[in-house]
């Protein structure tokens, strides 16, 4: 097949063409196969099966060497044969017939699945596919189903998320093992086994024949594809066997897919050893089969495998199971290298020859080892076809197929067998595999699928030694990559590490086989198993090992490293992977009591080997200098089971402690890391670069603390609470290197550590205490305290939402531990602490999220500072903390000032642990205390706050956990003379606060002020004496004898005493000689701690005799100690606390605290300022000054910008606004009468004056083409977002649509350039022009347009394209538009009425329009002005595309120009209208008012529109008010086409035309008087519409009442006599005719009252009104008044000036009565229906449809969306494209039109510009709103740029889920849907969203 068809192809040596089964047959293959299944079907089938064989064997021949074709890739030009692939299918046609046994394949497949027993999905996905999980279902964690099995089950209420598919999965749906059958859907429900027939014999019995020779020749295909070269076989060639192969397992796939009864068929057919053997072996005369036998031998050694074989050549013979596997020498073939694994891994042996060496884990009997790693033998099509499987890199149609079978029960076995059989060969294809990635997730998809079920991973485990494989498998492949540890002993080091740098760990290849063991020691039994073996164990440990110390950091002392490497990554990543969770995972097993022997094992072989490790290191008391490693997973193994043993197993702690001796190794290296942390907070390893800080940080990071630092820390306290106090608070001090620190000296030497780093590293050491002494986690609380602990800690750094409190909460790292992420204990404790704040949007766009805030009660008594240090990454979020502490107390009154951490109660420690507490009575930790508070009151150098806030912490631990109230009795005063020896009498803190310590000796540098007292000589009273030489101060002398006596005793005690060389005694202490000469001082000290306490008080309160006692005035207060004043406060409050606890512990305590404060405290020496003091004070006064010059500018910067916020809120309030507006004139509007010019400032160069013909200032503008108004439409219900295929959203009914209509219609019939003139565009691409109303002078624009040019930082905008932001408030704008120099005054004399009349107002507007150029400032001089004029109107015309500005018939008309700038200032009203809600009710100052520039853009199009002049033969304003003699002559002319009847045209656009036409500034009376005549017109249109609208019998009635009161004298004012006259007009001709079947449509139903026809009229004139009012207001400045919805009419009216003013407003409001005739109201209807009468002649049906238009408008809306995400998501997710109808990688939805589109689609891409744009192009005129189906998340794309907008669709808990990452429900968020809106509607994307970036047509 596949082979002849390459062969020919590439022209190699051509094999024999088979024949074909004779032609007859060919031709009939139904017959043949119905014919061989009769004959099959009778008893006595041999001859049926031989005669069917020989068919078989001529159709699936695989006579071909693919090898052929695959070497002579060179030969491919000679080409050869047959076109490939036909052989192939003929092959297959021929197994598909012979399976239907002759029937239609169709039908066969129909009949077979009629069998299926339906009882699981198992519907099998790869990646990327959407799945769902439901943890309330599922049993295992794994559980996934379809999207389908998941709708139509029920899951309300249920924890379920929405996932993308990593690696592939498969549907669980009907498998009780892994989910609860209460969520199984209504298919998989029905236990179907019962109900479905048995299958006939018949239907399947070809298939048994013709299976096993198809499978048998696909194999004989892989084998010969596969060709075994030197290197590794190269990725194309793999590929094309695949492909070539494709029908084949595609054909295989099917079969699976055909249900149960087929699957069952084919179980039997893989599984069968018989078939296999038969058709396998090789033997017989079949050379082809020889050679693919030999092939597959090759392919078996080459892998490292050997295929077991006894002296024959084919293995005739099954061989007996034990002499053949030992036959393969040694481990690794031949190599003979004991490391070495397989002789073909070349890439292995380069430097790891050495490591070969070190003796191997030997597991409990060689053979197994070696079976595990090296021995594969098939036996059977299944295994054969998971070996090429594995070979070809896991190919996705071969794992598809192998999983499709996983429903049958017998097949799932036999599969999990031969998986884990080829498991290690697993390993070693992915440890070669160019593609690991990808391979890594078919390995997973399948093993996934495999081990989550417990049953089948028990079966294997005791089966097929599966925790053995595992182990052994994950032990070998981290042998591939070990080096030598350079912890310690660099030289002598035996410990080996894995190497972080190589790709196995940096890659992260590891995971699938991780994950694996993971997921089966997820399951008890297995779990036990391993916990029970102890020769696992003792792998297990060795494995772990491997990790311990590795990535060790070395400081940098002298420079900087050159390379930072990032190894860390991987080395985190490892350990938590590879080591902790498997860790978990047994810990979720350790429980119970039962299960105490487990722990001891597991505790057992992990101290063996870490004993192993120490001795590997060479590990003797002292860790090496500067070096450290965060990497200690056998320590961690160790602490976690101590900790689950006492916890929950009720072991004895100390049954599972080792000797002291280990405890004080134990204790090493995890304190090495505490203080390495302090090291690197302290920028002492800053030379190594940042990722030692990253290191820092992932250590205590939440996914890793749990499984990192708590353990560490938990096991220092178990040391702490086993060892010698006295030794263990020295060593702390010792690491961290502050021992020289602690001397009652003024001034010291340190040797190790450089003075700028010694204030922060005490301050570690003192922290490091107060966490070690105070946390509890592993202590004694409980699973939900520890949660609550962790969530208030995280509240209190900052609000969180639930998501990341989530992720932040360390869980238990094991998935599979049942505590799920969001389990009911989380949302509880969550609700008890945190108050939920909703997601507010806040004015400036920002989107927030619904946040967790903390509680007032949590504030008050459980914030935790210790625990809050514990979890911070970054130190910042502790100060927050402190801060937001801070804020609580002020507002709720508790405390004004600047509070310290507060001190919060412990839970009660657990009875095994109690020996912690003994580090606070320990003399060492006194002398500690007492030596800081004296240095703190003394004012040494290098203390801090933080110092003396950590040394109160631990005295009042001290005092909370002393032991039982010491006896009073004791003699009363311990004087000195008793104690030489030393400091303190006793360890108990309480009695010792108390001791007075009167002299110190101390050693001090010559230059220290101590020597130049001369000291009495003979009191030595208190000091030991120089001890040792040594510039240790006094106190730690004592320590340093103490640790050597604690060596001595343990070396002595143990039995290799004499062995021990101790090459490393503590040489740290000795100073080294180039120091100054030390000498000794004697100190008189005379205090105690108390009597320190006290003038600490009076010294932090800052006066005298602060202190007092309060129980002297309040007795009560002894008896009940919890004051709540003292809970929160700063130092002063902790000491009064400290001292109150201290007299309360003791009468003796109290009595000293009242006679100290008895004797008035002598002063505290006067403070000699040092030089160093003096500077920090300057710089504090410096500082102070600099604050205040600072207050000053801000002060006048911010009067500078009050009026520009005022305006800057506005873009907030999206223009949308109910109150008059504050009264605040923007610059531009200046009108003081005196002023006689307008003055303008220029943001640029801060210069006010006028603008000048010369020097023009410009307004700041943003220009954009708008298609918002287009998409009014005239209902109500807004449209909804399609989501079936039977809703369509259709835009013929847009505004859009309907004007594009009427232009195309009016040019159908009439002259074009008067049709221009008829109607406005730009209701879609109309240019819309706002500005931040800021001016600039336009020089000054353009040298800032040119810095901005040479500023090489990338802007968000393109200065090419005259982008650029307001110097001053940074909006975005790209144009300036020049304000016309005119003065103020002038104006107010324009406004002045002129009591013309109406007649003479009419002919001096035609006599000025008729003058053309009559401007003050003459186009011909080219000033600045005019230049600048022109150019913005350049920039407006190419705002817009070409296709939205040029209509005319003749491209380049001037006609066009006209129209198009009109339409300009059309749109700008019409837009400010929809932004005022659609009428002008508010009335009020325009909110854009003062950013308005609509009086500047008049100026501008005037300017233009001056340059046409209508010929004044057009002018419509002769037809509007005088009567024409002759109509007929105009009408007359046939072959020309006619003008637009002026009942036809656009009163508005009339309107605009006139106006703009007129020399500006234009008078008010002319303003008025084009109103006037214009509104008769409208009126006349109203009510031609009304006579259309009704019906006859209507018409008839009204004709007669009105002609009745035609002769009143004021008919001209009566709308029935105008309605009646204009229908009689309007009947002589053809209009009201054709009353056919159109008509009903256009005929209202309603019967028309006086009232609906008055309203009617109304509404028809009412758009005409507002927009003249807002151009009233903007060109003459006047405010609009504001009124009720129903009174707007006559409130606009009057305001135009329409209304007579003697006009009452008593008797109902008629709208006739705002008509003012110019001439006769019957000569001028009459002239104008003639007109339509003519036109409607031939064209009745246009006539009427020109005449009825539709003018109310609604306000534009986007698309109206499903309250649910999902809806929407499951309808376009996986919806095909219209254009290349390919299911688009990512869907996107326009949520204005609706159109589906593909986002970055190249498919769709049209000249370079992909879907996206094209369509933001066509829809929004450059804007596009787009929802991104797959991430849930809004993309606005405006122009060139492209912002992400955010989401509306919010959790539960109101956030965001971008990219569906969570996979959570989400729901509709109304308030942020209507602001986007908002922002769409008032065109503000470009200044509220700030991140904006450059698209290139790319979306």
């Amino acid at each position: 097949m596949a082979a002849a068809a390459a062969a020919a192809a590439v022209g190699g040596p051509q094999p024999p063409q088979p024949e074909l089964p004779a032609p007859g047959l060919a031709l009939d293959k139904a017959a043949t196969a119905a014919h061989l299944k009769a004959a099959l079907s009778r008893p006595d089938n041999r001859a049926g099966a031989e005669e069917l064989q020989a068919l078989l064997e001529r159709v699936l021949s695989a006579e071909r060497p693919l090898a052929a074709a695959v070497d002579s890739e060179e030969a491919a030009a000679a080409g050869g044969g047959g076109g490939p692939g036909a052989a192939e299918e003929e092959a297959l046609e021929w197994c598909k017939c012979l399976l239907a046994g002759g029937g239609g394949y169709e039908e066969f497949c129909a009949a077979v699945r009629a069998y299926d027993p339906a009882a699981l999905c198992g519907l099998v996905w790869t990646a990327n596919f959407v799945a769902y999980r439901c943890r309330t279902c599922g049993i295992s964690p794994c559980m996934s189903l379809c999207a389908e099995c998941f709708h139509q089950g029920d899951h309300t209420g249920h924890d379920f998320n929405m996932f993308r598919s990593q690696a592939g999965g498969a549907c669980d749906c009907g498998d009780s093992n892994v989910m609860r059958e209460s969520g199984f859907c209504r298919r998989h429900q029905i236990k179907s086994s019962s109900n479905i027939p048995c299958v006939p014999k018949d239907l399947l019995m070809m298939s048994e024949f013709v299976l096993p020779r198809f499978i048998f020749c696909l194999i004989q295909y892989l084998r010969e594809g596969y060709n075994e070269p030197a290197d590794v076989p190269s990725e194309k060639d793999l590929n094309k066997v695949l492909q070539l192969l494709e029908p084949q397992i595609s054909f295989l796939e099917d079969l699976t897919k055909m249900g149960g009864a087929m699957r069952s068929v084919l179980t039997q057919v893989l599984t069968n050893q018989q078939n296999y053997k038969d058709l396998t072996s090789g033997l017989g005369e079949n050379a082809c089969a020889k050679k693919s036998h030999e092939k597959y031998l090759i392919a078996l050694k080459s892998s490292g495998l050997t295929y077991p074989e006894d002296k024959l050549v084919y293995g005739i013979q099954e061989p007996s199971a034990g002499t053949s596997t030992l036959a393969v020498q040694g481990f690794a073939g031949a190599t003979g290298t004991p490391g070495q694994l397989d002789s073909s891994d070349e890439e292995d042996q380069d430097g790891s020859q050495g490591l070969g060496k070190r003796k191997r884990v030997k597991l409990s009997s060689s053979t197994k080892d070696q079976s595990i790693m090296d021995v594969l033998k098939h036996k059977s099509f299944l295994e054969e076809l998971l070996f090429w499987t594995i070979k070809y890199e896991f190919p996705q149609k071969m794992v598809t197929f192998l999983l499709n079978m996983l429903p049958d029960q017998e097949y799932k076995v036999a599969f999990t067998k031969t998986f884990v059989q080829h498991y290690a060969f697993i390993m070693k294809t992915l440890k070669k595999s160019h593609e690991s990635d990808t391979m890594s997730n078919r390995i997973v998809h399948i093993s996934v699928q495999l081990f989550s079920n417990e049953e089948l991973a028990r079966q294997v485990t005791e089966e097929c030694q599966l925790l053995d494989i595992m182990v052994t498998v994950l032990l070998y492949m981290m042998e591939s990559c070990l080096i030598k540890s350079e912890l310690q002993d660099e030289e002598n080091s035996l410990h080996v590490v894995v190497n972080c740098g190589e790709a196995l760990l940096k890659n992260n290849t590891y995971w699938p086989l991780v994950s694996d063991f993971i997921n089966i020691l997820s399951h008890q039994s297995v779990a036990k198993r391993f916990l029970e073996d102890h020769g696992l164990l003792v792998t297990w440990m060795n494995f772990v090992s491997f990790f311990q110390g590795m990535n060790l950091n070395k400081r940098e002392l002298n420079e900087h490293v050159e390379f930072e490497s990032q190894t860390y990554y991987a080395a985190f990543a490892a350990e938590l992977e590879a080591c902790a969770q498997p860790m978990w995972g047994l810990l979720s097993h350790c429980k119970v009591r039962e299960t105490q022997e487990y722990t001891r094992n597991v505790v057992r072989y992990c101290l063996e080997a870490l004993q192993d490790w120490f001795d590997a290191i060479n590990f003797v008391d002292e860790p090496a200098p500067n070096q450290v490693t965060f990497h200690l997973p056998l320590h961690r193994y160790y602490a976690m089971f101590l900790s689950k043993a006492v916890k929950c197993q009720e072991l004895d702690l100390d049954s599972v402690l080792p000797d002291q001796e280990m405890l004080m190794k134990l204790m090493i290296h995890p304190l090495q890391i505490q203080a390495s942390l302090a090291e690197i907070h302290s920028n002492m390893w800053v030379r190594n670069g940042l990722q030692i800080k990253g290191q820092a940080m992932t250590y205590v990071q939440s996914h890793f603390c749990n499984s990192m630092i708590d353990p560490d820390i938990y096991l220092l306290q178990v040391c702490a609470s086993r060892l010698d106090p006295d030794y263990f608070i020295s060593s702390v001090f010792e690491r961290f290197k502050v021992v020289d620190l602690l001397t009652m000296a003024s001034q010291h030497q340190n040797t190790v550590l450089d003075a700028e780093h010694e204030r922060s590293m005490l301050e570690g050491a003192l922290t490091f205490l107060v966490i070690l002494l105070s946390l509890r986690l592993h202590l004694g609380m409980s699973d939900d305290e520890i949660l609550r602990a962790e969530m208030v800690a995280q509240l209190c750094m900052n609000d969180r939402t639930h998501s990341s409190l989530l992720d932040l909460i360390p869980e238990n790292p094991n998935p599979k531990s049942g505590i799920i992420p969001g389990s009911y204990s989380f949302e509880s404790v969550l609700s008890a602490v945190a108050d939920f704040k909703a997601p507010v949007f806040e004015p400036g766009g920002s989107m927030q999220q619904g946040m967790y805030t903390p509680k007032a009660e949590v504030w008050d008594q459980e914030f935790d500072p210790v625990m809050v240090i514990l979890r911070t990454v970054y130190r910042r979020d502790v100060q927050s903390a402190m801060d937001r502490y801070t804020a609580f107390l002020k507002q709720s009154g508790k405390f004004p000032g600047n509070p310290w951490p507060p001190y919060k109660k412990r839970t009660p420690l657990h009875p095994s642990y109690k020996g912690l507490m003994r580090l606070l009575h320990c003399k060492t930790l006194h002398i500690v205390l007492f030596t800081l508070l004296y240095k703190i009151l003394m004012d040494h150098q290098n203390l801090s706050e933080h110092v003396l806030c950590m040394v109160l912490y631990l005295i009042e631990l001290g005092l909370e956990n002393s032991a039982d109230e010491e006896s009073d009795e004791e003699a009363s005063v311990c004087g000195p003379e008793r104690c030489h020896d030393s400091w303190f009498p006793g360890s108990n803190l309480v009695s010792n606060m108390r001791h007075f310590i009167n002299y110190v000796r101390v050693r001090v540098p010559e230059t220290a002020p101590e020597v130049k007292r001369d000291s009495p000589a003979s009191t030595s009273s208190d000091s030991l004496g120089s001890l040792q030489n040594s510039g240790t101060a006094q106190v730690f002398s004592l320590v340093a004898e103490r640790r050597k006596k604690f060596q001595e005793i343990i070396n002595r005690s143990s039995n290799e005493a004499n062995q021990v060389v101790r090459p490393k005694t503590s040489s740290k202490w000795s100073a080294p000689g180039s120091a100054p000469q030390l000498t000794t001082a004697i100190l008189e000290i005379k205090e105690s701690i108390l009597s320190l306490l006290i003038k600490l008080h009076h010294k932090l309160s800052g006066k005298q005799n602060s202190y007092y006692p309060p129980w002297l005035d309040d007795i009560e207060i002894l008896i009940q100690p919890e004051i709540p004043k003292y809970s929160h406060g700063d130092g002063i409050t902790a000491v009064e606390r400290i001292l109150l606890k201290a007299a309360l512990q003791s009468r003796m305590n109290k009595r000293i605290i009242e006679e100290i404060c008895r004797k008035v405290t002598p002063p505290v020496p006067p403070k000699k300022i040092t030089a160093a003091e003096k500077k920090t004070l300057d710089k504090e006064e410096r500082r102070q000054k600099a604050r205040e010059r600072q207050q000053k500018l801000l002060a006048e910067f911010a009067s500078r910008q009050k009026s520009f916020m005022e305006t800057a809120m506005d873009v907030e309030r999206f223009f949308f606004s109910d109150s008059p507006e504050n009264d605040i004139p923007m610059e531009i509007t200046t009108a003081e009468p005196q002023v006689s010019e307008a003055v303008y400032d220029c943001v640029i160069c801060g210069q006010s004056g006028p603008s000048s013909e010369d020097r023009p200032t410009g307004l700041v503008v943003l220009l954009q083409a708008s298609s918002v108004l287009g998409q009014c439409r005239d209902n109500i219900e807004p449209k909804k977002l399609p989501i079936t295929e039977e809703e369509q959203i259709y835009p013929w009914d847009t505004c859009a649509a309907v004007h594009d209509v009427r232009l195309s219609l009016l040019q159908r019939y009439f002259k074009d350039s008067s049709c221009l003139l008829a109607v406005s565009i730009g209701w879609e691409g109309g240019v819309y022009v706002q500005t931040c109303g800021h001016t600039l002078h336009i020089d000054c624009h353009k040298s800032y347009m040119e810095s901005l040019r040479n500023d090489q930082v990338l802007q968000g905008f393109s200065v090419d394209k005259g982008e650029f932001t307001c110097p001053l408030c940074r909006q975005f704008a790209n144009s300036v538009i020049p304000c016309y120099p005119g003065s103020n005054v002038e104006n107010n004399l324009w406004q002045r009425p002129s009591n013309k009349s109406l007649q003479d107002l009419i002919k001096d507007v035609e006599e000025l329009q008729g003058r053309p150029g009559a401007f003050p400032v003459s186009i011909s001089s080219e000033t600045n002005l005019s230049k600048e004029m022109e150019s913005v109107m350049k920039d407006i015309k190419n705002t817009t595309q070409k296709k939205y500005r040029d209509y005319s018939k003749t491209p380049g008309s001037p006609d066009n120009d006209f129209l198009f700038m009109y339409s300009v200032a059309r749109t700008n009203l019409e837009l400010e209208l929809i932004h005022r809600g659609g009428n002008l009710c508010s009335g009020g100052a325009s909110t854009a008012g003062k950013r308005s520039c609509l009086n500047q853009l008049f100026h501008v199009l005037a300017l233009h529109m001056r340059l046409y002049s209508i010929d004044s033969e057009y002018n419509p304003w002769r037809k509007l008010t005088q009567l024409v003699e002759d109509m007929n002559s105009q009408l007359g002319n046939e072959e020309q086409q006619a003008e637009v009847p002026i009942l036809y045209r656009d009163v508005t656009s009339l309107l605009l035309i006139q106006i703009l036409m007129m020399p500006q500034p234009l008078h008010k009376d002319y303003f008025t008087c084009i109103v006037k005549v214009l509104f008769t017109l409208l009126y006349t249109q109203a009510l031609v519409a009304l006579s259309v609208k009704c019906n006859e019998e209507d018409r008839s009635a009204w004709k007669h009442t009105g002609s009745l009161k035609k002769s009143t004298y004021d008919a001209e004012k009566s709308y029935k006599v105008l309605l009646s006259f204009v229908i009689s007009e309007l009947s002589k001709g053809k209009l009201y005719h054709e009353e056919g079947t159109q008509e009903c449509a256009m005929v209202s139903p309603i019967a028309w009252s006086p009232e609906s026809m008055e309203k009617y009229l109304q509404d028809f004139c009412l758009p005409f009104l507002r927009i003249t009012s807002l151009l009233q207001h903007h060109l003459f400045g006047e405010d609009l008044p504001s009124c009720q919805e129903e009174e707007e009419f006559s409130v606009l009216s009057s305001c135009l000036g329409l209304l007579p003013t003697f006009y009452q407003t008593e008797h109902p409001f008629i709208s006739a009565s705002c008509l003012d005739w110019p001439v006769p109201a019957f000569d001028i209807i009459a002239q104008w229906c003639l007109e339509i009468n003519s036109f409607t002649e031939k064209h009745a049906e246009q006539g009427k449809a020109l005449l009825v238009q539709e003018s109310r408008w609604k306000l534009p809306h986007l698309l109206q969306l499903p309250e649910n995400y999902n809806t929407i998501f499951q309808y376009y997710h996986r919806k095909t494209c219209s254009v290349c109808t390919k299911v688009p990688k990512d869907p996107a939805v326009c949520l204005v039109c609706g159109t589906f589109v593909c986002l970055k689609g190249l498919c769709c891409k049209q000249q370079s510009y992909c879907e996206c744009v094209l369509h933001s192009q066509n829809c929004g005129a450059g804007t596009g709103i787009f929802l991104l189906i797959n991430a849930s998340v809004i993309i606005i794309i405006r122009g060139h740029r492209f912002c992400l907008w955010g989401s509306v669709y919010l959790d539960a808990h109101g956030e965001e889920d971008r990219d569906l990452r969570r996979g959570k429900p989400l729901y509709m968020c109304k308030e942020r849907y209507k602001v986007l809106e908002q922002q769409w509607i008032s065109h503000t994307f470009d200044h509220i969203n700030k991140r904006w970036s450059p698209h290139y047509n790319g979306l």
